[in-house]
């Protein structure tokens, strides 16, 4: 789709608009249709394939909204962005809760405009890759992400995967080292063999050693029968020891042992078992240090880093976050009973300027919540937890705030507030050369909304 033209359906019964569009977008390097009509654009749509449709609200016949439901019955997925006159936004805004993706007001400032089509496009674009990752029969197709940090994982898994290499997963909680071991598995000689996995933090040692490498009939009270540990289960297959940062340096000696001389003993036994399993360990400790420190053996280090694979933090491939979104949608849907098939604009934008401290475990809890929360197939900002909001917005403004007015407890307080907000405006827009997209950027609020606020407050360009 990124190396074909980008296409859109432009329905509006003023022929000049039509005309004034399609020159600005051709000249962005759009492919243009048009249509005078809602019935006449149902009758081209089934001939064309566009990627954003742009619909006047009001139209003679078939209205705007009517149009949108027609063309979501048989492309669900298309951005509909509505054009409306200034004094009907709150139609639009009612539009949008309906399924449009975004509006715009008459007479469409070009660089918004184009701004807000390039959006859809890039929209439209991502929803045809998640699809493409879920039909596709690869075997890290779990693995979601083109950014740059998690291609060069997938690259490593398809590099390691077949090799018998031992592999050490390193990340932080919650950023997905049990999905790469898993992809390791799939991608090797053994993946018709079992994957066992073990998490070497959850039970403390002597549990853990039992558990790793089983025991013998009588070898301590309550050991009633003989229990193979799970280097055995795993045979031929692979052994996922995760948070292995977090083992015991005395079991850390036995694991040593078990990887150099492929022999295990069960606790009570004379007689040690051999073992063929591939070891995969994860951690989200920098185990340099604690060897340093004397928490970790180094010769165990060693051994376990063949080869390491390091998966970045959410927050450093936030371009990931709307494939995740649609991949995790459906998972959740399902899961909840619930049909949810998209987000909103808003909803998306403050799930990307997020840290995401948990990563992906926390970003999927936070749409688990939406997900059953929501009374429609589109979720809103609204669902989002306060910290998600809150954390939305840059932590430092790019330019100073002005002082708000004192309340003298007299006069008009939104009188007193819209001023206030007028007064910030003008600041922001002399602190940044009256540049609307770094304006809006500095106030922390999409473009859409601030030019809605500059008309508001008669902050024109000419004025």
């Amino acid at each position: 789709m990124a190396n074909t033209p980008k296409k859109v359906l432009i329905v509006d019964d003023e022929p000049s608009l039509r005309m004034l569009v399609r020159a600005v977008l051709e000249d962005a390097g759009w492919e243009v249709f048009e249509a005078d009509s809602g019935e006449k654009a149902l009758e081209i749509f089934p001939s064309i394939s566009v990627h954003v449709a742009l619909v006047d609200m009001r139209m003679d016949g078939m209205n705007g909204t009517e149009l949108m439901e027609k063309l979501h019955e048989s492309e669900p997925d298309l951005p509909v962005i509505m054009l409306t006159a200034y004094g009907n936004v709150g139609s639009a805004v009612v539009a949008m809760k309906q399924g449009a993706y975004d509006y715009l007001t008459k007479p469409a400032d070009n660089e918004e405009l184009k701004a807000v089509l390039n959006k859809a496009w890039e929209y439209s674009r991502l929803l045809d890759e998640n699809a493409r990752l879920k039909s596709a029969a690869t075997d890290n197709v779990r693995m979601i992400g083109n950014s740059r940090g998690m291609l060069q994982v997938k690259e490593l898994v398809d590099q390691a995967g077949p090799s018998e290499a031992t592999i050490l997963i390193l990340g932080e909680s919650g950023t997905g080292k049990e999905l790469v071991a898993e992809g390791l598995h799939r991608a090797s000689p053994r993946a018709d063999k079992p994957l066992v996995k073990v998490n070497c933090a959850a039970l403390p040692a002597d549990l853990l050693e039992s558990e790793l490498f089983g025991y013998v009939k009588g070898a301590f009270t309550g050991a009633a029968t003989n229990k193979p540990g799970r280097f055995q289960l795993a045979s031929g297959g692979t052994l996922f020891l995760d948070e292995i940062g977090e083992m015991d340096p005395v079991l850390q000696a036995k694991i040593l042992r078990a990887l150099q001389e492929k022999i295990v003993e069960p606790l009570g036994s004379v007689s040690p078992v051999e073992t063929d399993v591939r070891i995969i360990a994860a951690t989200n400790r920098d185990l340099k240090a604690e060897v340093e420190k004397g928490n970790f053996r180094e010769d165990l280090y060693y051994r376990l880093s063949v080869l390491e694979i390091q998966i970045p933090p959410l927050r450093e491939r936030t371009d990931d976050i709307p494939l995740l979104v649609s991949f995790l949608l459906e998972k959740l849907g399902k899961k909840n009973n619930k049909k949810v098939r998209t987000v909103s604009p808003a909803f998306l934008e403050s799930l990307t300027r997020y840290d995401w401290p948990g990563n992906v475990r926390e970003l999927e809890n936070v749409l688990e919540r939406a997900v059953i929360l929501s009374r429609s197939e589109r979720l809103g900002p609204d669902l989002l937890p306060p910290q998600i909001v809150s954390g939305s917005t840059p932590r430092t403004p790019t330019v100073q705030e002005p002082r708000q007015p004192q309340n003298t407890g007299t006069g008009d307080k939104s009188a007193s507030l819209d001023d206030a907000e007028k007064q910030a405006l003008i600041a922001a827009l002399e602190a940044n050369n009256s540049h609307r997209e770094r304006t809006a950027e500095a106030l922390g609020i999409s473009r859409r909304t601030l030019q809605y606020k500059l008309k508001k407050y008669g902050l024109t360009r000419r004025s």
